[in-house]
């Protein structure tokens, strides 16, 4: 009954509207759309033909009932356009088979949670229909013997668009394309339809335009509601309708949207610790005592530099630093060292407090019992159809396929990077005694007005930072390629493993690629210089010799080169995320925009948008995850980062949330319980970031060489920092030098100049040996090093062994809702089968058949769970 009132009320749609195109129905109004093939025939290829009208008998085999738009009825008269509806039986057999949990009965379970001061938050909460569009209920994996069990009160609305589609894409992921006595076992699937050209687009469809509501009643038209609520910039303050998006688009974007939501909320409080550390080194700029020095006539003004290359390099003074020594003390202070450590506890809060809210949502989306075992039932077709070598496993006694990892690859893409990465500092030698060349010969022009706050080092700096972001940006695109094509031949046998194995190439080389530069600047800049007559050059005797970091240390350098990168990289990404699919989806539809809305049909409006294709999750992850690592691994470099990052995010989730909702097709919706082994690439960089950033604070900045020698060698009674200049640069004597002798011109006679190092003076018996001070200074760093590890890391052990990863609420509820679940199955199995004997029964028989053996209800309850 109920069914034929919903015939009646589509066919009355449908007479109503029965010239528009704009509707997810067929043209009989009454069965949903729920995937289309688009293809566009070749006569003169008659294998593309006959393959598809096998695969498309095949899939009416199935029971798939299948509509055809003839060619003449699109916008450029040569595409068709074939419609797929999976009826009650497909759907039933198949949600039986994928165990798909289906409601049962609605939760009857008490929330007792309140959030204190909840009037705080809403002007940043949405509509209550939008935040939870259906109810919540007591869900078990839907058995097509039992359905009278589970609360289906409309066959065609029974399973929401989101599941249809995954049903509908796991049967076309299968259907063969041959026939029965050919039995090809390699022609599969609708991913080969594609990669061959019969087909040339496969999508589930979207249910209305994005901004306005479907005329047809029976649309749900959430993807309106989604644009209008989420994908808008100006809803950036408010909450995410996650509910409404897992409903939408599946768990396993719905998974991504909730960590990168609550990856932004915990980087506040970063970027306000982040900006305190900042404006402590801003209002502490005079009591900046060194860079006074450097910047002193007196003293910086009378320090001559040894030359910092060897052929147009010339003396220098001090003095000429000076900029760059104040703008290393906004980050190279005291606060850098509290900020290294907070961050290192911040980033176990983060990935601790990420784990229970993980599991929370595992509890609200049904997924607490969803294991990576049941991805077993859905294995990948490639791996049905080219697993030839296999081995039989001796436990399990199941045949195993055998797969080859090609180590070559990844070795050859490493070497591309490290060649890079040299190429990038030979860049550096070489072009920074061209830079002081320049600006050496040119003291007379205009460069006067840019000379104090432009150094030598600063432009080199800066401009190998550039070419290097261009460098990263090219290998991105062969590191793509390359990584597909291994992880392919690897033949992974399900999509979770075959994400796995990609996911951890693509960090490897992308972790290489983006941070390279920044650990050379940290730590191998100016470390292995030697002193003047004894230089360290590249290459054992090539003429580029190594770098020297400024008096001021390499800490200034580093931050440069994370900015540029960093923010690059995130200006760029946006840019292509957004700009790019817009400008192709214009092109595209520049014709159909001419059409009435009527004429312009749902499945062409959604052919026009761009694929999202099977990896379009993956590179929003990998986006983030670089992110993360710019962060955590450099951050006590640059306390600003977390406020950039934040910045990032609050459009990033807006600019994600509109191209998926506006841009591109609707994604097959699929089922993800985490966000995979992007997970343990975040602890793993939690972990390397404590260590990272000891370094950085140790080796990079000079904050040990100052407390060293303001509690040990300072020359006077007063705790300050007047004489670390002249304290920390060793004396070389010229003579020892002498083809040099003819280049000296800044002054008359000269006959000693000044280096960064702690060595002995050149009349002394060791001369040019370290001094005792340089010991005294290696072994503070390590101590320092070690110290600030291990209390780092003993707080973050003990702070995630304080957090439980899953709330004892959450806990608790998950434990009841099993007892429940098992009590309603129990007792429907017993009426069931009491009802069963009561008809099998003889009339004369008045005594109450024995169903279960002699167990009570408790220990039948016990047993299960």
């Amino acid at each position: 009954k109920n069914r034929q009132q919903t015939i009646n009320i589509k066919e009355a749609t449908l007479h109503l509207q029965k010239y528009s195109k704009d509707s997810v129905f067929f043209r009989d109004g009454v069965r949903r759309i729920d995937f289309v093939l688009s293809y566009i025939d070749d006569k003169d290829d008659q294998r593309k033909q006959e393959r598809r009208r096998v695969y498309e008998s095949n899939l009416q085999k199935v029971g798939l009932e299948l509509e055809t738009e003839d060619k003449t009825e699109s916008e450029d008269g040569k595409t068709y356009f074939v419609k797929i509806h999976a009826p009650w039986e497909v759907l039933a057999t198949y949600a039986d088979v994928l165990k798909i949990k289906v409601p049962f009965k609605v939760n009857d379970i008490p929330d007792n949670s309140e959030i204190p001061m909840n009037w705080l938050s809403t002007p940043f909460r949405l509509p209550g229909h939008i935040m939870n569009p259906e109810p919540d209920y007591f869900t078990a994996p839907f058995n097509k013997s039992k359905s009278d069990f589970f609360l289906i009160e409309d066959k065609e609305t029974f399973f929401p668009p989101s599941t249809r589609n995954r049903i509908v894409y796991y049967i076309l992921a299968r259907c063969p394309y041959f026939k029965d006595e050919c039995g090809d076992r390699d022609k599969k699937g609708i991913k080969r339809l594609l990669n061959n050209g019969t087909y040339t687009a496969a999508f589930p469809l979207h249910d209305s335009r994005y901004w306005t509501k479907s005329k047809d009643p029976n649309c749900e038209s959430e993807r309106f509601s989604l644009y209008k609520y989420w994908a808008k910039f100006f809803c950036f303050f408010k909450e995410q309708p996650l509910n409404l998006v897992r409903k939408y688009y599946g768990e396993k974007i719905g998974i991504y949207f909730a960590w990168l939501g609550f990856y932004t909320e915990m980087l506040f409080f970063a970027a306000v610790v982040g900006t305190i550390c900042f404006v402590y080194g801003f209002l502490t700029y005079d009591d900046n005592e060194w860079s006074k020095e450097i910047c002193s006539e007196e003293i910086g003004g009378n320090i001559v530099m040894c030359p910092l290359c060897d052929q147009k390099c010339t003396y220098w003074r001090l003095n000429i630093t000076c900029n760059s020594s104040w703008q290393s003390h906004l980050f190279d202070n005291v606060a850098t060292v509290f900020f290294a450590i907070f961050m290192g506890i911040w980033v176990t809060l983060f990935l601790e407090f990420w784990k229970r809210r993980q599991a929370r949502l595992e509890y609200e989306w049904d997924l607490v019992d969803f294991e990576e075992e049941q991805q077993q039932l859905q294995l990948r077709p490639e791996y049905e159809t080219k697993c030839t070598n296999r081995k039989l496993n001796r436990i399990t006694q199941v045949f195993v396929c055998l797969s080859f990892c090609f180590h070559v690859f990844s070795v050859l893409k490493i070497s591309l990077i490290i060649a890079c990465i040299i190429g990038v500092i030979a860049y550096r030698l070489a072009v920074y005694a061209s830079f002081a060349s320049i600006m050496k010969n040119n003291t007379a022009t205009n460069l006067d007005v840019v000379a104090p706050y432009v150094t030598p080092q600063l432009a080199t700096s800066v401009t190998a930072s550039c070419i290097n972001f261009v460098i990263i940006m090219i290998l991105n695109l062969l590191y793509e390629r390359v990584a597909i094509k291994i992880t392919d031949m690897e033949i992974p046998k399900t999509h979770v493993e075959y994400e796995n194995k990609l996911t951890v190439k693509m960090f490897l080389f992308q972790f290489v690629n983006y941070y390279s530069s920044c650990f050379y600047v940290a730590f191998f800049k100016g470390k292995f210089v030697g002193y003047p007559g004894n230089y360290t050059y590249m290459f054992g005797s090539s003429k580029l010799r190594n770098e020297e970091c400024e008096p001021g240390g390499c800490l200034i350098e580093l931050t440069t080169q994370l900015v540029i990168v960093m923010t690059g990289k995130q200006v760029w990404g946006n840019i292509q995320e957004a700009l790019v699919p817009w400008l192709m989806n214009w092109w595209g539809s520049r014709k159909a925009r001419s059409h009435p809305e009527s004429l312009y049909s749902r499945w062409e409006q959604d052919y026009d948008l761009q694929g999202f294709g099977q990896l379009g999750l993956f590179y929003e992850y990998l986006e983030m995850v670089i992110q993360f690592g710019f962060i955590t691994l450099f951050v006590a470099s640059f306390p600003l980062a977390p406020l950039l990052a934040l910045i990032n995010n609050i459009i990033e989730v807006r600019v994600d949330a509109w191209k998926l909702t506006t841009q591109f097709r609707r994604p097959v919706a699929a089922k993800a319980h985490s966000i995979g082994a992007w997970e343990e690439i975040l602890g793993g960089m939690a972990v390397l970031s404590v260590v990272t950033n000891a370094f950085i604070v140790a080796f990079t900045s000079d904050m040990i060489p100052r407390l060293v020698y303001m509690y040990a060698y300072r020359t006077h009674d007063e705790l300050n920092m007047k004489g670390y200049i002249n304290n920390s640069l060793s004396v070389f004597n010229i003579s020892h030098l002498f083809k040099n002798l003819q280049e000296i011109k800044i002054r008359d006679v000269l006959l000693l100049c000044r280096y960064r190092d702690y060595r002995y003076p050149p009349d002394d018996k060791k001369r040019y040996e370290h001094n005792m001070q340089f010991w005294h200074i290696l072994a503070a760093k390590l101590a320092f090093i070690i110290i600030m590890e291990h209390v780092v890391f003993m707080v973050k052990f003990f702070v995630a062994w304080m957090i439980p990863d899953v709330p004892s609420d959450v806990r608790a509820r998950v434990k009841r809702e099993r007892y429940l679940v098992q009590e309603y199955l129990h007792n429907y199995e017993v009426e069931k089968l009491k009802i069963q004997l009561s008809q099998n029964s003889n009339s004369d028989c008045t005594c109450t058949p024995m169903i279960y053996p002699s167990l009570s209800k408790h220990e039948v309850l016990s047993e299960c769970l």
